[in-house]
């Protein structure tokens, strides 16, 4: 079991969570982690990028003129790569970088990424952010009491609106929706927050959507 301090808005410990590492994978797994990180990645790439070879370029292929005679350097048709307006060399064409993992281990790689953070210190729980309306100044006052001087994941439930739009103007702050975080997004940021309520519902599988399917059973 790890012991994880939950920390007030003004940063004063309050409680603390016991959290078991068979949840979160046992240990952590660098190899799994990057796997995942590199996919996440890949699947990030546009893979648009296209340019056009000689074959793909309007023109003659006849020889501009004779080889030898003209006192010029040798040279051939128009749509050569070594002439301006020419075709490319080693023409550039759309490409698919995806690459796919199975779901459970997605998941599982989401939960190490997490106990990763807790090993290292960089999981931060807070009781409550408790934004009535929108605060940028308090939200910053808020990471600078838990010593959070990095980038920072904050993890929210669905409903928290308040606190995104607090977040949203801050340079070095991602939030994100508790049900979509991700081994990319944790392993980008060096801090991971979140309140204490939203972080034991994804633990047990009590987020937004799992209470739905739930209450419509």
């Amino acid at each position: 079991m790890i012991e994880i301090p939950v920390y007030s808005s003004d940063g004063k410990k309050t409680s603390t969570i016991k959290l078991d590492e068979q949840l979160l994978g046992g240990e952590v797994r660098p190899a799994l982690l990057k796997q995942a990180y590199v996919m996440y990645h890949a699947n990030r790439r546009q893979g648009s990028a296209t340019t056009r070879s000689r074959g793909m370029k309007e023109g003659s292929t006849r020889k501009l003129y004779r080889q030898k005679g003209t006192g010029n350097a040798r040279m051939g048709a128009a749509r050569t790569n070594v002439r301006r307006g020419g075709g490319v060399a080693f023409a550039k064409q759309p490409k698919s970088w995806r690459q796919r993992m199975p779901v459970k281990m997605r998941r599982l790689a989401a939960r190490n990424a997490v106990l990763s953070k807790a090993v290292d210190g960089e999981l931060k729980i807070i009781d409550r952010l408790g934004f009535d309306t929108p605060k940028t100044k308090r939200f910053a006052g808020v990471l600078e009491a838990l010593g959070i001087n990095r980038t920072c994941l904050l993890a929210l439930d669905g409903q928290d609106v308040t606190s995104a739009l607090s977040a949203r103007n801050i340079a070095d702050v991602q939030t994100i929706n508790i049900e979509q975080i991700n081994a990319y997004d944790l392993l980008s940021r060096r801090f991971f927050l979140v309140e204490k309520e939203v972080f034991t519902g994804w633990l047990d599988g009590q987020t937004g959507k799992a209470k739905a399917r739930e209450e419509a059973a």
